[in-house]
């Protein structure tokens, strides 16, 4: 309960350093290393250390970030360490996270590939 809500507090507290407004459209592969809102339609690969994806936006093509927020659509592979599906986002294609939360009402369709975290106190056994 209390890290789904610093999760969202990390990237919603970080600088958005670009915006793609509503009604605007971004043809090309988009990368760059802050936090980006997506209000209207990229069609391209975008790399980025965060992605909002409001819930007009849609972005075709794969996400590659640290941590992504999504409210609008995504018509290709997810690639985040911290990924939240609100109630109004869709994802077709796949999910590579080490974090996962999907709230009621949420569309994913594809497949969901996460990496488990090893604490130091749960060593395997042997080492």
């Amino acid at each position: 309960m209390f890290r789904k809500n610093r999760q969202t507090n990390d990237i919603n507290q970080q600088e958005v350093s670009t915006i793609i407004g509503d009604g605007f459209e971004l043809t090309g592969d988009l990368s760059g290393k802050a936090v980006i809102r997506v209000d209207g339609e990229i069609t391209g690969k975008v790399k980025a250390g965060g992605v909002i994806l409001g819930e007009k936006g849609m972005i075709t093509g794969d996400i590659e970030v640290s941590s992504a927020i999504l409210y609008g659509t995504v018509n290709g592979n997810v690639k985040a360490k911290q990924l939240e599906i609100k109630k109004t986002g869709k994802v077709n294609g796949d999910i590579k996270t080490e974090t996962l939360e999907i709230e009621l009402g949420a569309q994913y369709n594809g497949k969901l590939e996460m990496k488990q975290l090893i604490k130091s106190s749960e060593k395997p056994a042997g080492h």
